[in-house]
């Protein structure tokens, strides 16, 4: 069936169709591997509210702020490959943080603390990273929307953002040593950041230890050295902020999602697909979910080894995990590479703030991604050579403060030209005034002829007249059962706006109305001798 827009045939998107893009297409699995480098994630509380631990993988447990109760840290020890994320914000419960004298923020420091626990020193050497917080990446949320070539100074639309890019790139923030030895049963703090008042940090780094070693990551107000932030540690409480507390057993069963507190296995996520696109154009999932995987079933979510009690069951969000997809393409002509993302229950909001990488044969490019929900925006034109497999790697660290379930296309630029067209309309409709409601009609409606015996008239109530200011004729007796001429009714131009004309009545009704008024005007004049 077809819609009608304008003028112009609209075929409606199926309701399967996930994506307007691929409606009445199908999409196929990538059937990609996460590796097993584990990843400490500290993303749960996001908010945060004030000091405490955020997370440990060392053995034992923290107090909760909420509930005055021991939680089990998550557990684990690192030992080889390992990563590192960190991501939140702070909303602090003591308001007058919030606006300090002369304007600046009350902060509050985030800190990561690395932990030997053995008779060995650890060495670390750190390959790729950056921290940043809210001052040093200021989010803006109208700021480079649509698709823009990065260029070599990364464009930073918020803490995620800026980190992902030195990931993307694999180069490590100057700021950060690239080699750290931990001394024997010993801890020390291997970055902190301050965090303003209702901002936000965000941490990613990728290392490798030739020892056993531990992390955690706590949150102090106005330390005045490391010695204050080992301290947080040492007070064995947990931050406040942990709203899902009242909400583990939703958790367990699926029906909510946390945020990440533990320890996830893999960083990078590698698929490869072998597609003609002779035969259709290609939709692949990329970072699917339960929710969003657009009829394959495949869920790129990788798992936990660890985790705190108030933590997801998995690797929901694969912020900072680097995504690698090789298109195989056999095809020839022009053809777009087109990113998508679902617009569940008619939400609108920015689903993706980041940067890509393509590479093809042509050479390698870099652009900057942001993405309303429901939008398919193009990323890259591609020109496929007849006769021969045109490879396309599509790279991406997913950043956080976006939110995962897109959808990778490779269509041809007519498919894409349709769809915009159909937005155009559907806009256009939308947009369009609509046709005033004309005011329903009320009907005259005619008043019941009495029924009488015949040769007796039936009897007819009059307005009682009122009373003259000004006595004009002699007063006049009148018989009983009589009354005087009622007044004169005016035309219904002659109304006020508030007056209503008196409803119609029927020609009959009309007729011995008249009769009635016509007797009582002889019986007065019979009176007066006229």
């Amino acid at each position: 069936m077809l819609a009608l827009v304008g003028t112009v045939m609209v075929a409606p998107i199926p309701a399967q169709a996930y994506v307007a893009l691929m409606a009445g297409q199908a999409a196929k699995p990538l059937q990609g591997q996460f590796n097993a480098v584990p990843v400490l994630h500290s993303n749960q509380p996001e908010e945060v509210l004030g000091p405490g631990i955020l997370v440990s993988t060392t053995p034992g447990s923290g107090i909760s702020t909420e509930t005055g109760e021991a939680l089990e840290n998550a557990t684990y020890t690192f030992n080889g490959e390992f990563g590192l994320h960190v991501h939140h914000k702070y909303h602090p419960q003591d308001r007058s943080r919030i606006v300090r004298p002369g304007g600046r923020r009350g902060e509050l420091t985030l800190a990561t603390i690395l932990i030997n626990p053995g008779p060995t020193p650890v060495h670390l050497r750190f390959s790729e990273g950056a921290v940043r917080n809210s001052f040093e990446a200021p989010y803006l949320a109208t700021n480079l929307m649509g698709v823009k070539p990065l260029g070599p100074r990364p464009w930073n639309t918020g803490p995620g953002d800026a980190t992902a890019v030195q990931m993307l790139r694999q180069q490590l923030d100057r700021r950060l040593a690239d080699e750290i030895t931990i001394p024997p049963y010993s801890r020390m703090v291997l970055f902190s950041t301050a965090l303003p008042a209702k901002g936000i940090a965000n941490g990613l780094l990728k290392g490798r230890s030739d020892g056993p070693f531990q992390m955690a990551v706590v949150a102090a107000e106005d330390p005045a050295n490391d010695t204050d932030i080992l301290a947080v540690l040492d007070s064995g409480r947990l931050a406040p902020g942990r709203i899902y507390l009242s909400r583990v057993h939703q958790i367990q069963s699926g029906a909510v999602f946390s945020r990440v507190a533990g320890v996830a296995l893999g960083d990078r996520y590698d698929a490869s697909v072998d597609h003609d696109l002779d035969t259709s154009p290609l939709h692949v999932p990329l970072t699917s979910t339960n929710r969003h995987h657009f009829g394959t079933g495949e869920v790129q979510v990788n798992a936990l080894a660890s985790r705190m009690v108030d933590s997801s069951l998995n690797n929901v969000g694969t912020y900072g995990v680097r995504f690698n997809v090789d298109l195989l393409l056999r095809g020839s002509g022009p053809y777009e590479l087109v990113l998508s993302h679902p617009a569940p229950n008619g939400r609108h909001f920015t689903a993706f703030r980041g940067s890509i990488g393509i590479q093809t044969d042509d050479g390698y490019q870099e652009v900057h991604v942001g993405m309303r929900s429901g939008q398919s925006l193009p990323i890259s034109s591609l020109n496929l050579k007849p006769g021969v497999v045109n490879r396309v790697r599509v790279t991406l660290v997913y950043p956080a403060d976006a939110t995962p379930g897109h959808l990778l296309s490779v269509v041809p630029q007519q498919q894409l030209a349709q769809l915009r067209e159909r937005e155009r309309l559907l806009a256009a409709a939308q947009s369009r005034p609509a046709k005033p409601t004309p005011r329903p009609v009320v009907p005259n409606l005619a008043e019941p002829e009495p029924q009488v015996a015949a040769g007796v008239m039936a009897p007819i109530e009059l307005p009682r007249p009122q009373p003259p200011t000004r006595q004009l004729e002699p007063a006049v007796v009148m018989a009983p059962g009589w009354m005087a001429a009622p007044p004169v009714v005016p035309t219904p131009s002659s109304l006020p706006a508030t007056v209503v004309p008196p409803v119609r009545m029927s020609q009959s009704l009309m007729e011995r109305y008249e009769q009635a008024v016509q007797a009582q005007q002889r019986f007065i004049e019979s009176l007066m001798g006229r």
